[in-house]
């Protein structure tokens, strides 16, 4: 039967291999060919940008943020909302044909770069052929798409800072350049590897632009108990990463009756000291995104998604469920608003006015808020434990979560690692450990979260640091050991920085990546020692030596 698309970017593509009729995150055959025609025009715009800049000639804020935006929508489970993905389409051809038209060499201009059309029925047929089958070769393929997801990923976490007026143009220069260069049939594999380790090194300067954003507009994140219970006024609930769209949200609901939880991702907003002053931030409500489906029922009041990941959205709450910024799904509401602007939440909080309280999920609470500055403050404490023998080892264990049964690998590895470990997490898969019993280590608790996913940034100032304290010739010499879940593009930019730092043998699951060729997985392998996941008891034996 032949394929009605083709997508293998997140870890649950079907059979590992790729979907080919319909997500398995549930979007359509369309959408996902819609999305990859969105992609294939920004790589062109972006070849445009990036000859302007040779040119000498100045590229806008708002061409930097087209491209970033738009590829932020393209990541899994973010956008499912044909007619919004139509619209940023135009708005990126119509951006494109006036910065054509500023460039003094229009020779050899790709196909992605010069392709126009006002039609959308010839859209719809140009978005069949311009997916990731378009390249040929295995592994030119796999490095290409190894590329542009850690480029999405970066492209998610350089939005979020610019929502908080934070840019770097460095980055925005080098994401457009990088996709431009996955135009060109003249780079050989070694040359593609060598950017694929310089897309991880601008990783680590985007993580570093977000973090900044995040702590000079919200305070450095602090050890904070989170409440998991209800109070009983009517609540909101949000979701996501976008810490600006919390902000206004908190405002706009003050002294309204409203209360406001976080879910999955928001989690770590409950530990900047910014946010605390507000008495109806109730607590979070919930668990990983992948749970929604029954926790967005029970929660009664409106949801608004800032951010992936959305499922398919059940009708039970459909007229509940808001999506904002590059977020989209067919027959919900979506509150519009651009980088700087004021969003208008009065809807949502209207609606919330009418809804019953949240029934209670679960009830005591969690402890998180150890960023790198944070972990900085106890650094004393925490060396004289490694020092005593007290902690032997420190698993990294930031990434994602996800539905695959196999991910309850990750919870019988924490509940398996010896007694003199620390589990160091952020981003989403903390959930499958952080409400284990594990206790502490003179008084340090076994499992440190430093928050959102673009906060594994924090474990790698801290390696650095321990590197220095304890005087290593090479970071993979300190006791850290790496055990990384992932699931969509934002975790490809945190291995790929991970990677450009030289940190080796992490071991990747559940699964390696479907768009890792098998000659490319061995690259990944011989230099870096990539290792799956196995077995819990030689996983701990492993990691643990």
């Amino acid at each position: 039967m032949e394929n009605t698309m083709f997508c293998f970017q997140c870890q649950e593509t079907a059979g590992n291999k790729g979907c080919t009729r319909t997500g398995v995150c549930g979007k359509s055959a369309d959408t996902a060919n819609l999305q990859d025609l969105l992609r294939y025009v920004t790589i062109g715009l972006s070849f445009v940008t990036t000859r302007l800049r040779s040119e000498g000639k100045k590229v806008d804020k708002e061409a930097n943020h087209q491209v970033t935006t738009n590829l932020f929508t393209t990541i899994t489970n973010a956008n499912f909302d044909d007619e919004a993905i139509y619209e940023r389409i135009e708005k990126t051809l119509k951006m494109k044909e006036n910065l054509s038209a500023k460039l003094s060499d229009r020779q050899n201009l790709p196909d992605a770069a010069t392709w126009q059309s006002h039609d959308r029925s010839e859209m719809a047929e140009k978005a069949k052929t311009a997916g990731v089958l378009r390249t040929a070769d295995e592994d030119v393929r796999s490095l290409r798409e190894l590329i542009l997801y850690g480029l999405k990923g970066l492209s998610a976490y350089v939005k979020h800072a610019n929502v908080l007026k934070h840019e770097d143009e460095s980055i925005d220069a080098f994401i457009q350049s990088a996709l431009a260069k996955t135009l060109d049939d003249s780079l050989s594999v070694n040359d593609l590897v060598a950017l694929t380790l310089e897309t991880g090194s601008y990783g680590v300067k985007g993580m570093a632009l977000l973090d900044a954003a995040n702590t000079e507009t919200y305070g450095n994140p602090e050890i904070t108990k989170v409440n998991l219970g209800v109070r009983k006024n009517p609540g909101i609930l949000i979701s996501g990463h976008d810490l600006r769209d919390l902000e206004m949200l908190l405002e706009q609901t003050k002294g309204t009756g409203v209360d406001v939880y976080t879910h999955s991702e928001m989690l770590p907003a409950q530990y900047y000291p910014f946010f605390k002053k507000y008495d109806h931030f109730a607590g979070n409500y919930g668990n990983a995104w992948w749970k929604q489906g029954t926790e967005f029922e029970s929660f009664n009041g409106p949801i608004l998604m800032t951010t992936n990941c959305i499922i398919p959205v059940k009708d039970s709450y459909k007229d509940r469920l808001f999506t904002t910024g590059a977020t989209g799904y067919p027959g919900c509401k979506h509150i519009p608003g651009e980088i700087g602007e004021e969003k208008d939440f009065s809807e949502i909080v209207a609606l919330a006015k009418t809804c019953p309280a949240p029934v209670e999920i679960e009830s005591g609470e969690i402890i998180g808020g150890f960023a790198h500055n944070q972990v900085e403050a106890l650094a004393d404490k925490i060396v004289d434990a490694v020092k005593s023998g007290a902690i032997k080892k420190f698993i990294v264990m930031s990434g994602c979560d996800g539905r695959m049964k196999s991910r309850s690998y990750y919870t019988e590895f924490a509940e398996a690692l010896p007694k003199d470990t620390v589990i160091l997490t952020s981003g989403c898969a903390k959930y499958r450990y952080l409400k284990l019993p594990l206790g502490d280590i003179n008084g340090i608790p076994r499992v440190l979260d430093a928050g959102q996913c673009n906060d594994s940034y924090s474990w790698a100032v801290i390696a650095l640091k321990l590197k220095e304290i304890f005087g290593a010739a090479d970071i993979n010499d300190l006791p850290i050991a790496f055990n990384i879940a992932w699931y969509e593009q934002k975790a490809v930019i945190v291995l790929l920085a991970l990677l450009s730092l030289g940190i080796k043998n992490i071991h990747l699951g559940p699964t390696l990546p479907a768009f890792l060729s098998p000659n490319v997985a061995k690259v990944l392998v011989e230099n870096f020692g990539i290792a799956p996941i196995s077995s819990v008891e030689e996983d701990v034996k492993i990691l643990c030596a």
